[in-house]
């Protein structure tokens, strides 16, 4: 079976005889971000005029990010980074000792851990652990209690690649009544993410949006934004212009979704980059995007499996993600060793993380698995 890459090397800077296998930590970047650059180089110089069309960019950017989720662009804030999406939830939810989060013993730090706050108010954080790597909805499902206030996860897990089944997992919190939480940064840009399921959806933009650091695009449900108190505040998510002028009052008004999540200025630079890169990925389409990925997870999958080694991924297809991950000694190294030969991974931990992406095709994982063959 031979798959081709959906975009050519030569859209990317310096992957031209690369195996780029490593998107699921950092994403190669367009050649045409330069273009995108200059265009913000020259707004930048223009003053207020410029000041606006570079915030136009920025709402045509949350339209796309609404596209691609599924849900209105309204309700797109732009965060500084995934983090600070789980932590709008920690801060600002009413929260009683007893109450309790439930998560798994599987997560990016930054979904298990955006809870550490609340444990000194007697908030319980409860962490789900996996079943030889795989963690089963049904564990997390009977987790959640009446307590539970909030069922927080990845869409894909960073480590294994494993693509929870968010329909169950939405519906569930919902008889349960629990916010549902949802990190969809191994997800968003690779496979389809429904973000209408969820309360909060968050994401990094620097791995499957092939942006770069310094935005997050952030969903937030008219459910939460009822529950979730904000606590930051700043001139671009109160109403103080124009009817304060220029003297403060004593009481200010909150400004509604998507300013209600960015106290100051969102990094527009970098989300004029998002414009850009989500403008190619949605002329792709999600579907393709998400077929080629699946694909070449299997493909993947399959090579790995005839070497002999153990997979940590699941084989079913709609559990499946752009990330597939094999266990292996010293990955560090090994990952090291393959960077000499041009192929780039990802691997620590006693795993290597294998990534494929648009630019990727069954000829990036024939020369993994050769090069594997003395390490098999």
């Amino acid at each position: 079976m031979k798959i081709d890459p959906l975009l050519s090397s030569d859209m990317f800077v310096g992957i031209d005889g690369i195996a780029h296998l490593c998107t699921g930590g950092e994403g190669p970047w367009f050649r045409s971000q330069e273009q995108v650059y200059r265009q913000f180089a020259q707004w930048k110089s223009e003053g207020h005029d410029g000041r606006d069309e570079i915030y136009k960019v920025g709402d045509a950017c949350r339209e796309k990010v609404g596209e691609l989720w599924g849900v209105p662009g309204s309700r797109v804030a732009f965060m500084q980074a995934a983090a600070e999406g789980m932590g709008w939830l920690s801060r600002g939810l009413d929260w009683q000792a007893g109450d309790n989060v439930v998560t798994t013993n599987l997560e990016f730090p930054s979904v298990a851990y955006a809870w550490r706050n609340l444990e000194a108010l007697g908030v319980e954080i409860r962490m789900v652990k996996h079943r030889d790597w795989r963690v089963h909805e049904e564990d997390l499902i009977d987790a959640v209690d009446e307590r539970t206030r909030i069922l927080a996860i990845s869409h894909v897990s960073f480590y294994t690649g494993q693509a929870h089944n968010l329909e169950q997992l939405s519906e569930a919190a919902k008889q349960k009544g629990c916010l549902f939480a949802v990190d969809a940064t191994h997800s968003a840009g690779v496979i389809r993410v429904p973000a209408s399921l969820t309360d909060l959806t968050v994401s990094s933009a620097y791995k499957w949006l092939l942006t770069t650091h310094g935005t997050a695009p952030c969903y937030l449900s008219e459910t939460a934004e009822s529950q979730v108190a904000a606590t930051c505040f700043g001139w671009h998510n109160l109403a103080v212009w124009p009817a304060q002028e220029g003297e403060r009052q004593a009481t200010v008004d909150e400004m509604p979704m998507p300013e209600r999540m960015e106290p100051g200025n969102p990094s527009m630079q970098i989300i004029m980059h998002l414009d850009h890169s989500l403008k190619i990925l949605l002329n792709l389409g999600v579907d393709r995007i998400e077929n080629h990925a699946r694909d070449l997870a299997e493909y993947a999958s399959e090579g790995l499996t005839k070497l002999g080694f153990k997979l940590m991924s699941p084989t079913e297809r709609e559990a499946r993600s752009g990330n597939t991950t094999f266990r292996i000694e010293n990955a560090e190294q090994v990952v090291a060793d393959l960077a000499k030969k041009d192929i780039l991974l990802w691997g620590e931990f006693g795993r290597i993380r294998v990534s494929t992406h648009v630019h990727n095709g069954t000829g990036d994982l024939g020369r993994l698995f050769d090069a594997l063959k003395e390490y098999s």
